[in-house]
């Protein structure tokens, strides 16, 4: 067995970079500890908490479009909806009871339920 640490992702709305284009697929790696409490030392975090959730997701997106890395100022340019999806994402990729997602084919519309395996044989 091997432990599946990174999942892939389509932000709904996408980050548009300075020269116009959009970034939308990406990928995201299971949080460890540190990546939770290192926020918290920050200066940014101890004067609106709310700025957490920016440092966390540019800790754990590896991969967003062809850009080379994630940065928090690139995080506080995400559409409000593409946060809120990331958020949501995160937390069903680090609590292992949620890790049932619902998607929709993107051709016909359907929702259905898929499993993201934690553990691979």
């Amino acid at each position: 067995m091997t432990l599946h640490t990174e999942f892939e992702f389509v932000l709904p709305i996408g980050y548009v970079d300075e020269y116009g284009q959009v970034h939308k697929t990406g990928t995201m790696r299971l949080a460890t500890a540190a990546d939770e409490i290192a926020p918290l030392r920050d200066p940014r975090v101890r004067s609106n908490e709310a700025y957490l959730v920016v440092l966390l997701l540019a800790q754990v997106i590896t991969r967003l479009g062809a850009l080379p890395r994630v940065t928090p100022e690139m995080i506080e340019r995400f559409f409000a909806a593409d946060v809120a999806y990331l958020q949501d994402f995160y937390r069903r990729i680090n609590e292992v009871e949620m890790n049932i997602i619902r998607v929709a084919c993107p051709r016909c519309g359907h929702d259905f339920h898929v499993e993201i395996p934690l553990l691979e044989d």
